[in-house]
């Protein structure tokens, strides 16, 4: 399921309103953790599963729960 991950987005650079839409799944392909989205401008879809990185914050969270549930 997707689901809206924010605000509306105006990207004046662009002349666009830019939304985002992702199942909030953090995946890994060997290299780096990444969430898929959808990215819209001005509704129409410009980026069909577009790779964000984590930020390291997120991915040291992710790390340290993954560790705990070893134990």
């Amino acid at each position: 399921m997707l689901t809206h991950t924010g605000s509306t987005i105006l990207r004046n650079e662009l002349g666009v309103e830019e939304t985002i839409e992702s199942d909030n799944i953090v995946r890994w392909d060997g290299d780096r953790l990444y969430v898929e989205q959808d990215v819209f401008h001005n509704g129409q879809l410009v980026h069909r599963k577009y790779r964000r990185t984590v930020s390291e914050p997120v991915a040291r969270a992710l790390w340290e729960i993954i560790n705990r549930a070893k134990q």
